[in-house]
């Protein structure tokens, strides 16, 4: 039966008190006398000056109380947050424990930093105890084991009581060989100890986790917008060359015209995109978006001609009926719902070359009538907004792929919407597939995606 009680077991065996984590450790516990080190010469100054000017490090007793000081004094500088990444370093290393259980980087709250000091006062603390052992004991121990041997020694008076050389000279070596012993079962039972309390006191708290979260958090959204765009320009760019070519191909003796025309859009394709994925792999490499030769976002008013007849150049026939409305002109359009609604154009247009076997029919227009179903939180018909419908024959052909849910494509494409607070649908609508994308030029509040995807 279970009680629920944890039992701490001790190191034993030769294995755990000496091998290479229990001597880590042992460094460890030593690294911490030495770092406490000039907290107790400031104690012992205070000490020593409190106790009428003399000489502390000249009284046993004075030093334990320098060394009762040195500790608090040494806890109260724990409250700098690097005092937690520097002991998170070393207990990684030192100490085997494994780095997940420890907290990442410097201590934020002061409920870490209250945490960081009690470690900082026993790493610190007991850390000085085993120092001032190892460093007492084996030459005394040393001592006791030669004392039958070398009769000098017991003319020298070291030690006190039984710990010293008046100690009977036959029992003296089992008492070094004690000495030793104990020096290592504290050792070792120490450094066990620091590290089982080492993820409780160095762990993460509540607010490092919701910081790591969130900081993995802003790591997907950027890496999700690297591949949304890496998959709108690269991938639309090899379904148009591809389809150029194919039909390029299939005219090559009857139609050199046509085939200059598909020839001269592979090349601009190409190009084009090589500007794109330069850019993209610039935010990869160095996260800068603003760099001087970075290649200009495209955008419906600057680029939709352009992706059209490259379109048109693959065999495709697309009819596009643009109506700017109340805006005049597309230039007049937020930069930032202007590039959004291109690649999602662009996105539709991708899909209708790898899946579609038609012409393609694309409305887009900006109205002040959008009703508020459209729109996530709309709360009234009066909202200006962009409005993207394309439409084509679904793929019934040997080599049309079938429109399934599940695509990466029109996922990105929902993103992009929902990132304005708008919404795209797709799927089979009166006979055809249909895309419909709602981007509000003007109150949106954050939306959803919606539909199907392929």
């Amino acid at each position: 039966m279970r009680t629920g009680v944890r039992v701490v077991r001790l190191p034993v065996g030769p294995g755990r008190l000496l091998g290479a984590r229990a001597r880590l450790r042992w460094v460890h516990l030593v690294l911490g006398g030495a770092l406490l080190m000039p907290y107790f010469l400031l104690a012992q100054v205070f000490v020593g000056v409190l106790a009428g000017g003399v000489n502390a490090l000249a009284s046993t007793p004075l030093i334990f109380i320098a060394y009762g000081f040195s500790v608090p004094l040494a806890a109260a500088t724990a409250v700098f947050g690097l005092v937690r990444q520097m002991s998170v370093v070393a207990v990684r290393a030192l100490c085997g424990v494994p780095g997940e259980l420890l907290a990442e980087g410097p201590a934020r709250s002061w409920a870490a930093r209250g945490r960081t000091a009690v470690w900082w006062s026993l790493h610190l603390g007991v850390g000085a105890l085993v120092s001032g052992m190892s460093l007492a004991v084996p030459p005394m121990a040393v001592v006791m084991i030669l004392l039958p041997f070398v009769s000098a020694l017991r003319e020298v008076p070291v030690g006190s009581g039984w710990l010293s050389t008046a100690a009977d000279p036959y029992v003296a070596p089992f008492l070094g060989f004690g000495l030793l012993a104990g020096l290592v079962l504290c050792a070792a039972g120490a450094g066990a100890l620091l590290a089982r309390l080492a993820p409780v006191l160095l762990g993460p708290t509540p607010a490092d986790r919701l910081a790591a979260a969130e900081e993995r958090a802003a790591d997907l959204a950027v890496r999700n917008r690297l591949a949304r765009e890496l998959h709108d320009a690269v991938g639309h760019a090899l379904s148009a060359v591809t389809l150029q070519a194919v039909a390029a191909r299939r005219v090559l003796d009857s139609d050199p015209a046509f085939v200059r025309e598909a020839l001269a859009a592979i090349e601009d394709t190409t190009r084009r995109t090589v500007g794109e994925l330069d850019t993209v792999l610039g935010l990869l490499r160095d996260g800068d978006p603003a760099r001087p030769d970075a290649a200009p976002a495209p955008t419906l008013a600057a680029d939709l001609g352009g992706l059209l007849d490259r379109t048109r150049a693959s065999g495709t026939t697309v009819s596009a009926h643009q109506d700017p409305g109340p805006v005049g002109d597309w230039a007049q359009l937020p930069a930032i719902a202007s590039r959004e609604a291109y690649r999602i154009v662009q996105e539709g247009l991708s899909n209708a070359l790898r899946h579609g076997t038609g012409p393609v029919e694309l409305h887009i227009t900006v109205t002040d009538r959008g009703d508020a179903r459209d729109v996530p939180g709309g709360k009234d018909s009066a909202h200006r907004s962009l409005e993207i419908t394309m439409t084509n024959p679904p793929g019934t052909g040997e080599g049309a792929p079938p429109r399934t849910a599940g695509g990466r494509g029109l996922h990105g494409a929902a993103e992009r919407a929902a990132l304005l607070g708008g919404r795209v649908d797709a799927g089979p609508h009166d006979g055809m597939w249909r895309l419909r994308a709602v981007l509000p030029l003007g109150g949106g509040t954050g939306g959803s995606s919606g539909g199907g995807s392929r």
